[in-house]
């Protein structure tokens, strides 16, 4: 009755990262199962951890670096180099400069933090060699539309005065002109691609101040003044440029950093999954094992959007297989993540708790709640071995 069991899980944010949350599903699974044999997957989504994942699979480096974060403090920072053979290629996570972890609780204000940190990410990849740059959109605590990382890399954001504008989101409805003239030169000798969420785009009723302004601290009134800002931004882009970003697939991804890296950098934006995976060898792993386990910090009906639990889930029924998500909370319209190949949910969190509380114990909640359901599994198991011996009786 040994299982063969993948586990594939996104980090939780602000609590534990992909790695540490696959060490708690797999002690709960050998809780319940002890003889169950347990492959690891921790994913990452182009957010925390994509510069860890990409430079760990490939035998590469990590090189420390204090950036400007995104209160526009300094802040110590990373990016990575891929090792093996081909192109020297910088691994950067934007997470790392502008990312949502970065910005206290009580200064999360999206109208003014910068994706600057992002640009000098960038420029001092450049300035080590890069020829190649993978940078990973996810966890950003901006909606500067990429306009701080633009500004670090030379590009002009100028006023009806020609002064440059400050930083933040909402400093983008204050352009009159964009100045390409001392943009760093080396961006048109280096490849660029980034991961985003595809499903992510800059404008409208699914732009990403939205959409994604209240997540990092937005009011109703703010979220009206970064749409604003950024639809004349997109204007101001497209005069300059003549890169259409406002509703681009893509566009959206971190704060509309992803507008940033098509328009400025010259970046292609592709699904982030077709970045990241290929250097796992998912499918691989998923044609030796009985079933899947997933897990992230909220299920609910963004989930489809291009987050891991569902992409994982439309992997594995490729080949056939059952697909458990664990979560610390689920969230409104979570029964959509049905039709998108997850078969079976459940919130880690099993009693009334404070969310410090559920971050502190995250850990202790994952492996207890992973116990559970395998031994749910392990009863289901029982129960299909009895009525196969029973058919089996009753054959002729």
């Amino acid at each position: 009755m040994a299982l063969n069991i993948l586990v594939a899980p996104s980090g939780f944010k602000e609590s534990l990262d992909a790695w540490a949350v696959a060490e708690a599903i797999a002690t709960g699974i050998h809780r319940a199962m002890p003889e169950a044999q347990v492959l690891k997957a921790p994913l990452v989504d182009g957010g925390e951890g994509f510069v860890r994942a990409l430079v760990g699979v490939t035998g590469g480096t990590t090189h420390r670096v204090v950036v400007t974060g995104p209160i526009g403090l300094p802040v110590e920072s990373f990016f990575g180099f891929l090792g093996g053979s081909g192109p020297k290629t910088a691994v950067i996570e934007i997470a790392a400069a502008a990312g949502l972890s970065l910005v206290p609780r009580d200064q999360r204000d999206p109208t003014r933090t910068t994706s600057f940190g992002v640009g000098e990410l960038i420029r001092e990849a450049l300035d080590h060699g890069a020829q190649r740059i993978l940078i990973g959109c996810g966890d950003s605590g901006t909606n500067d539309g990429g306009a701080g990382m633009a500004q670090a890399l030379g590009v002009g954001l100028l006023d009806r005065d020609g002064n440059s504008i400050g930083f933040g989101g909402a400093e983008l409805g204050r352009i009159s002109r964009i100045d390409l003239s001392q943009r760093d030169s080396r961006l048109s000798h280096v490849a660029i691609d980034a991961a985003v969420n595809w499903h992510n785009v800059l404008l409208g009723a699914r732009g990403v101040a939205r959409l994604f302004g209240p997540q990092k601290g937005a009011s109703p009134e703010q979220v009206a003044v970064l749409e604003q800002a950024l639809e004349v931004y997109a204007d101001r882009v497209h005069e300059a440029t003549g890169c259409d970003i406002s509703t681009a697939p893509g566009a959206g991804a971190s704060g509309g950093l992803g507008a940033g890296i098509r328009a400025f950098l010259g970046g292609r934006l592709r699904p982030r999954y077709q970045v990241i995976l290929p250097f796992l060898n998912f499918d691989e792993l998923l044609a030796k094992v009985d079933l899947v386990i997933t897990a992230e910090g909220s299920l609910d009906g963004l989930t489809p959007v291009g987050k891991i639990p569902t992409e994982v889930a439309r992997r594995a029924k490729a080949h056939g297989l059952p697909v458990v998500a664990l979560a610390g909370t689920i969230g409104k319209g979570c029964a959509a993540n049905f039709n998108h190949g997850i078969d079976a949910f459940a919130s880690i969190i099993k009693r009334p708790c404070s969310l410090d509380e559920a971050i502190r114990d995250a850990q202790k909640l994952l492996i207890c709640a992973t116990e559970d359901a395998v031994r749910m599994i392990r009863v289901g198991l029982v129960l299909g071995l009895k009525k196969s011996a029973k058919l089996g009786a009753s054959s002729p």
